[in-house]
């Protein structure tokens, strides 16, 4: 029952956290901000969560297990954004294209989002990854171990 006022702090942010990264994340086309610093907050939000509840009750929750599938569907729906859009006729990328008829550059817009949300979704999953590859470390023996 340690650190009851640790725990019910992370319990009251988790879910603000969790919505900054997303605010973040489908904002960062007209602003600041973007996939990259939407993962990383995300990732804050679990990390923080491992801080306040144990390693293994993170692990509960979000399962090192899919955190590989997140690395790699995060850079195939960015690839495959720059694919499409090679498959529509346009240069790798070129977002125009997905919405040709659209005047108020919708396709730049969409694209983008694909784009960021690959990399909010890999950089989430890797930072995650990092994470627990490093809490799993049994500590180095001390110098008098030997």
């Amino acid at each position: 029952m340690g650190h009851v006022i640790l725990r019910v702090t992370i319990k009251l942010l988790f879910a603000p956290i969790i919505l900054f990264a997303l605010y973040v994340q489908f904002h960062g086309d007209y602003g600041p901000g973007g996939g990259f610093q939407a993962g990383v907050v995300l990732a804050v939000a679990f990390v923080l969560h491992a801080l306040g509840f144990g390693i293994e009750a993170t692990k509960k929750v979000i399962s090192p297990n899919i955190l590989p599938w997140g690395m790699a569907l995060g850079v195939l729906f960015y690839a495959g954004t720059g694919v499409l859009t090679l498959l529509l006729g346009a240069n790798f990328l070129e977002y125009d294209i997905l919405a040709p008829d659209s005047h108020h550059n919708a396709g730049q817009h969409m694209g983008i989002l694909f784009v960021e949300f690959g990399v909010g979704l890999a950089v989430a999953s890797t930072m995650l990854q990092i994470f627990y590859v490093f809490t799993g470390r049994d500590p180095e023996p001390a110098d008098d171990a030997w």
